[in-house]
């Protein structure tokens, strides 16, 4: 077996500390909106560990900054997580940060506080190892991902708060590389109707009857979206049903349903509107069809609006990221990477899909563990996810000086 890389050796005398600060930023829940703590958290840390300059922008991002050149790089995890429905699915603690195993366990620890600590580490690594020569590299804790995928990062880059030359999202990819994912939109569909006594419901024009077949030419129309041979095929569900009525004994006036749409290569917002309408129209269903916007505050409190659709992003087999991550991750850990692209969503459809930046992915731990009880991630996962990310800069810089 080969000797470890000045990458992997300087991660792994740093993986106690690393795996430390893991289980310390599990143990503090932070929903989408609620993120101040975890971000206090990791502003410790990099100051601790050595970063050249840590702020919080507006929107309440926590940026760390190793290195000074000309040249910016971008790594991103996002630091909110979804809730803990029922603790009795688990079996400890979610909020304890539990090491057995090998393993952190907790909500957050794969998806996606592991990349953070993985990243954090990286920098530390890079500072030690004189890796960031021409190169000044971020390191981004996001919030309000979970909620609305992209938003965190639309702000960075709509606002100017920084203009990277790539970003790396750091979500779980059980160590792939990974080059992009379908997009995805919210789509609702309301009927309206006519209220009236439920004693005499003839009366009355019943929206929830309206949007029976509507639900039914929906499930239909998933057979017959676009494929792709790398990205998967485009797929819509319904994922809510709701009514608006004067009270249980009187016929609902409104109804509407929800569509979790994703959308593979090829397909657009227009195209996957038109597809729901025409579905309606032959269905013979009269009924409103539009997109959602998001409108929740920050933890700061600012509030910035956006259009809950999610563009499909794909990087380019021959990108020159790609090949520079590609050498940095043989570098550091001594194996070829694996290529691929992920089922879920993340950053990546604004970082790229909105704003064209070119955005790969590589973090510790398998995607399908997200959301899950008993969620947790290797901790050699991370320790190697560090070495990676250590390499780049450097790797980056000899392919593109």
């Amino acid at each position: 077996m080969s000797a470890p890389s000045a990458a992997l050796a300087a991660a792994r005398a740093r993986s106690g500390a690393m795996i430390g600060f893991l289980r310390d930023i599990v143990a503090i829940p932070s929903l989408s909106g609620q993120e101040e703590a975890v971000v206090r958290r990791i502003e410790q840390e990099m100051r601790t560990v050595g970063f050249d300059e840590v702020r919080i922008d507006p929107l309440g991002n926590i940026l760390g900054r190793i290195g000074d050149g000309p040249r910016v790089i971008a790594f991103d995890a996002h630091i909110d997580t979804v809730d803990v429905q029922d603790r009795d699915q688990w079996s400890c603690d979610p909020f304890q940060g539990k090491l057995e195993d090998g393993m952190v366990f907790g909500r957050g620890a794969v998806d996606q506080k592991a990349g953070m600590a993985a990243m954090v580490y990286a920098g530390a690594v890079m500072k030690e190892l004189d890796l960031l020569d021409g190169v000044q590299v971020w390191m981004v804790g996001s919030v309000m991902e979970e909620d609305c995928d992209g938003l965190c990062w639309h702000y960075i880059l709509q606002e100017k708060q920084l203009a990277p030359e790539f970003v790396v999202s750091t979500e779980p990819t059980n160590l792939r590389l990974n080059r992009g994912h379908r997009g995805r939109m919210e789509i609702r569909v309301r009927t309206r109707g006519k209220s009236c006594h439920g004693a005499m419901p003839h009366l009355g024009d019943n929206a929830v009857y309206r949007i029976a077949p509507a639900i039914t030419a929906i499930e239909k129309l998933n057979d017959r979206l676009a494929d792709d041979p790398f990205l998967g095929k485009g797929t819509c569900a319904v994922s809510w049903i709701g009514c608006t009525t004067p009270s249980l004994c009187a016929v609902p006036d409104q109804a509407e349903f929800h569509i979790d749409r994703r959308l593979t290569r090829g397909e657009t917002r227009e195209s996957a509107l038109a597809e729901v309408e025409d579905a309606l129209r032959a269905a013979g269903v009269e009924a409103e069809v539009f997109t959602l916007t998001y409108r929740e505050p920050a933890w700061t409190g600012l509030v910035y609006p956006m259009d809950k659709y999610y563009p499909t992003w794909v990087l380019d087999e021959n990108h020159p990221v790609l090949a520079a991550a590609r050498a940095a991750y043989t570098d550091a850990l001594g194996r070829e990477p694996e290529i691929s692209r992920w089922n879920f969503s993340t950053n990546g459809v604004a970082i790229m899909g909105l704003h064209g930046v070119p955005c790969i992915g590589l973090g510790p731990g398998p995607e399908e563990l997200a959301h899950h009880a008993d969620e947790h991630c290797p901790v050699d996962h991370v320790v190697q996810a560090c070495a990676a990310y250590a390499a780049l800069p450097a790797a980056w810089a000899r392919r593109n000086g």
